[in-house]
């Protein structure tokens, strides 16, 4: 059972400034939330297998392979502005 002086305390840590009236609201808070907890130990769990993901999820990843390549007009041929066959960018300096 989390009392106020518990969220005072936890609330010192946090360099949190809590008035009477939040530390015992966030008090009966933290309260459900474990016996929410301990309602969730009382399920019978027995025979299911663990789960780590909700769905079954395989990688995705795909063959490292060669493939082609664009060419430099297709490479340049959506950019705003080109010079002499090169992106051209507006000067930083």
């Amino acid at each position: 059972m989390i009392t106020t002086k518990d969220v005072e305390h936890i609330g010192w840590l946090a360099r949190l400034k809590m008035e009477e009236e939040q530390l015992e609201g966030y008090a009966g808070q933290l309260n459900s939330v474990l016996d929410y907890f301990g309602q969730l130990d009382e399920v019978d769990t027995e025979g299911v297998e663990p789960t780590f993901h909700v769905l079954k999820v395989n990688n995705v990843f795909r063959d490292d392979e060669v493939t082609g390549c664009l060419t430099h007009d297709e490479a340049t041929g959506n950019a705003p502005r080109t010079q002499d066959g090169y992106f051209k960018a507006p000067r930083i300096i």
